[in-house]
């Protein structure tokens, strides 16, 4: 299948290669015509400097002028056995997607027993295991501190690994079906259905669960809005839905930032966020492996942080 949306890139990829190896090619030759008999002097460029600096037309070294041929058959014969014209495949047929499926798969095969036998123990079991808790910390470093940081403790809008709050649940198998099948959490803007005051007034009451400082008069005119609309959600006491991925508003643990003008932005244009599915990239085994790391890092004091 073509790498390109249209014939005409792969032909101009051609012309470009080609003319560049035969533009070469040519410059070469023509400077390799360039001699000196013996007892004659070079002809001077027309380049002087200071009245009596000139430049001579010498030739190249031969040797030089070999090096510069070997260099351009070296190219051309690489172009007949790999890629690099277009669509054309080489000889040897090399793609660095093959490449990359041939050691993904001999990786597989050395180290998919150990997978397996990780994969048969309970989480807690692996999480246990310091072979497999040093495993489960290099995938981490690899595929999750992008997100999580490189010490699992988040950032604004990427959740503490660390600690017991859970926006989906934290026990171990659903640690792992976060891991596996991803997460999608929404939350709907409200700003245009309840008006800026109206907003201001669901923050306070927001606030005033949490124990945060807040304006009690739109606390109160809030909580009537909250109970009518929010708490199908997050509660009729603001405490969340594991099942939802609505988070308790009332612990101040907060994703995004819990001040007054951060909620008021969270209410008026919503929040989506998205934790990517990793079971089709990782494998059963090192999703295993993953999700007792992660459990682990909230549960046993001895796991490696």
């Amino acid at each position: 299948m073509s790498q390109f949306t249209s014939g005409f890139w792969n032909i101009w990829i051609i012309v470009i290669v080609l003319g560049g190896i035969i533009g070469l090619t040519l410059l070469v030759f023509t400077q390799s015509k360039t001699t000196v008999k013996k007892g004659e002097e070079a002809d001077i460029t027309g380049h002087i400097w200071d009245g009596d600096l000139a430049e001579y037309n010498n030739p190249l070294p031969r040797w030089w002028m070999l090096m510069f041929y070997i260099t351009l058959i070296f190219g051309v014969v690489y172009l007949v056995l790999y890629p690099g014209l277009g669509d054309y495949k080489g000889v040897f047929g090399w793609t660095q997607i093959d490449q990359y499926k041939a050691e993904r798969k001999t990786a597989e095969e050395k180290y998919q027993p150990l997978y397996d036998k990780y994969l048969k123990q309970d989480l807690k079991a692996v999480a246990a295991d310091p072979q497999a808790q040093e495993m489960g910390k290099r995938l981490f470093q690899t595929y999750c501190v992008q997100c999580h940081g490189a010490d699992a403790r988040g950032a604004k809008g990427f959740p503490n690994l660390t600690d017991h709050k859970w926006l989906w649940g934290g026990d171990p198998q659903t640690i792992q079906a976060t891991i596996a099948n991803g997460r999608h959490g929404q939350m709907p803007a409200w700003g245009a259905a309840f008006g800026e005051e109206k907003v201001k007034d669901v923050a306070n009451y927001v606030l005033s669960l949490s124990n945060k400082k807040h304006d009690a008069e739109r606390a109160t005119r809030g909580k009537e809005t909250f109970a009518a609309v929010c708490s199908a959600c997050h509660g009729p006491e603001g405490k969340g839905n594991q099942q939802l991925g609505a988070p308790n508003l009332t612990d101040n643990n907060w994703l995004y930032g819990g001040t007054e003008k951060t909620i008021i932005e969270t209410i008026t244009n919503g929040r989506n966020n998205q934790m990517p599915a990793w079971k089709d990239f990782l494998g059963d085994g090192k999703v295993h492996l993953l999700s007792a790391y992660v459990w682990s890092l909230s549960n046993n004091p001895k796991a490696p942080q």
